[in-house]
């Protein structure tokens, strides 16, 4: 796969990019990334890409010529999809569509964003990784891309890996998981993981998933179907495991119980 990204920062991306799973990705030739800076493509000493807005206003707007200058440079892949925060919201899902492609591109904006110009006659859509603003689209461009490149077949090491995450073939959240030693501080690992009744441990991983998902987001059970009798069952049978209060939020009884998980 091809993926090509532009960006007045190439170094940024280029550094995160040459790790881990992405580094090995790009060693093996399983991912082909470009990066490309549209200050080569500027036309003064400056290098500038940058000006200030018809009409006033605070910040200043990326030039289209040295934006669309790059691009007819490189012949990217298409898809080229601006990374801004009205675009369409990325999730597993759009990863999933783009790991099946040959190839796609992002531009990374900068300052107060980019000439209309660009993003009506130069891009082919807009790609939002959530609603926060970032001073650029850099982290957002290592996001998506560190996000699709693992769903390329033969980047991971276990082809199951990304069918039992979350947001896997189930759509739920991942259950709890659990490593040496057993006991640590007090705290055991649950004997349900350690009994080598495969079928139990199933089952428990379905529960599990169900009350975090139930818990913290419960429209993805809706978007999976609901709660089955089976689910019902399950939940009942296995208490949830404790998890912190979320962000931002005081700690607060756990809504999973099954008379409260109907979605």
């Amino acid at each position: 796969m091809r993926i090509d990204v532009f960006t007045i920062f190439p170094e940024m991306v280029d550094r995160f990019c040459a790790e881990s799973l992405l580094g090995r990705a790009r060693r093996s030739g399983a991912v082909d990334l470009r990066l490309h800076d549209p200050r080569d493509h500027a036309t003064d000493t400056h290098r500038t890409v940058d000006d200030s807005p018809f009409g006033g206003g605070a910040g200043m707007l990326m030039r289209p010529e040295p934006v669309f200058a790059a691009v007819e440079a490189a012949q990217p892949p298409r898809p080229l999809l601006l990374l801004s925060p009205g675009g369409r919201r990325f999730d597993q899902g759009l990863a999933a569509e783009l790991a099946e492609t040959d190839g796609f591109s992002l531009l990374c904006g900068r300052y107060e964003g980019v000439d209309h110009r660009i993003t009506e006659h130069l891009v082919d859509g807009e790609l939002s990784v959530g609603d926060v603003v970032l001073a650029g689209g850099e982290v957002a461009a290592c996001l998506v891309v560190e996000a699709v490149t693992r769903l390329i077949p033969g980047v991971m090491g276990n082809a199951d890996g990304p069918e039992t995450e979350s947001f896997g073939r189930s759509g739920l959240l991942e259950e709890p998981q659990y490593t040496r030693p057993a006991e640590f501080r007090g705290w055991e690992v649950p004997e349900v993981l350690r009994s080598g009744d495969h079928g139990l441990i199933e089952r428990w991983r379905r529960a599990q998933a169900l009350h975090r998902t139930l818990r913290v987001r419960p429209e993805l059970v809706e978007a999976a179907g609901g709660l089955t009798e089976a689910d019902r069952r399950l939940l009942e049978e296995f208490p949830p495991v404790p998890y912190p209060a979320a962000a931002g939020r005081a700690s607060e009884p756990d809504p999973t119980t099954p008379r409260e998980s109907t979605p």
